[in-house]
């Protein structure tokens, strides 16, 4: 077993692309999940806009990147209004059936035959963000300490992604000690009480939506700005869970929770499949038992197994607080 192969694989990982983009949607499902107590098991649909507004603006409509940023932004916004207008009065479970439904339609409608001449059909789009690695200040060659290295591009994407995510998490940090803060934990805690004190807890919850759905676009944006290239199917209902994962990893309603929870499931998913890989390899790990196909299936088993004792011993995450899990009290 090369151990330092290991180690430099998950050190890769955590501070790497993967881990960015999850960083960045993890913040606003914090401040969804988190701090109000919404259910939002579409948030992967936010992500879509916001990488879609991008691609389709500069390819479509030959716009600059940056104002494509805007168009995501702004798709992010009309998103979160229309999800939320009819499902914000009602109990969380519906705003949960709503998100996740919503999701799966904009994946369809982006990859069918009639949308093909704007979104790409099932191929999507790709070489729109011409403009960010233009202005990359890294001149060329690789960047890094010691075996943890990354290209001038890659060094770039992460540079101006982790930035994105601190600039972020600091707004989530702010806004969460202010009055509005502490209004939506008042109204995840008791929203009957919240409302008996004249707060209208239907606009505090839609103005938590829009917000968290636009840093849950800001992640897409990430994602699509270093693959330069968006595929409807890139975007499917499993990464949301994998991203409510990483949130509860690292602690809901916890400043650096999102962060850590997104740096850690990337790493361990990448140190679990280096190490199989090499215990396949050295036959430590018969071919009856598992052959390397089967690899990438059995590392998330384990992370699930590490993710299954986290919640027993430490349910409410590494940074956060037992009582932030319960939604209902």
């Amino acid at each position: 077993m090369d151990f330092a192969v290991i180690f430099r694989d998950f050190v890769r990982a955590a501070i790497g692309d993967s881990a960015v983009y999850f960083a960045v949607a993890a913040v606003g499902l914090n401040l969804h999940f988190g701090y109000t107590g919404l259910l939002n098991f579409g948030h992967i649909g936010f992500l879509m806009v916001g990488a879609y507004g991008l691609a389709i603006a500069v390819t479509f409509f030959s716009l600059s990147m940056w104002a494509g940023i805007i168009v995501g932004m702004i798709w992010a916004v009309l998103l979160a209004l229309l999800l939320g207008a009819p499902t914000l009065r009602l109990r969380a479970d519906y705003l949960a059936i709503v998100t996740i439904v919503a999701a799966e339609i904009l994946r369809f409608v982006f990859r069918s035959v009639w949308a093909r001449e704007v979104t790409g059909g099932s191929f999507g789009l790709t070489q729109f963000a011409r403009d960010f690695y233009a202005i990359n200040p890294f001149p060329e060659g690789r960047y890094g300490i010691w075996v943890v290295n990354f290209s001038e591009r890659a060094t770039w994407v992460l540079v101006a992604g982790w930035a994105l995510a601190g600039l972020c998490t600091l707004l989530v940090w702010a806004l969460a000690r202010s009055p509005w803060g502490r209004v939506l934990r008042a109204i995840r805690e008791d929203e009957d009480a919240a409302r008996s004190l004249g707060k209208n807890v239907f606009a505090y919850k839609m103005q938590s939506l829009v917000l968290g759905g636009v840093l849950g676009a800001f992640g897409g944006i990430v994602l699509a700005i270093n693959t330069q290239s968006v595929q409807p199917d890139t975007y499917s209902p499993p990464v949301t869970f994998f991203i409510f994962t990483a949130l509860i990893l690292g602690g809901a309603a916890t400043v650096v929770g999102p962060i850590i929870g997104s740096m850690m499931f990337w790493a361990l998913l990448a140190a679990t499949n280096t190490a199989l890989r090499q215990a396949v390899a050295a036959g430590y790990i018969p071919d009856e038992l598992m052959s390397g196909t089967q690899i990438g299936q059995v590392r998330f088993m384990l992370v699930g197994l590490g993710l299954m004792l986290l919640m027993i011993y430490r349910p409410q995450g590494i940074f956060g607080d037992r009582r932030e899990l319960a939604l209902e009290r």
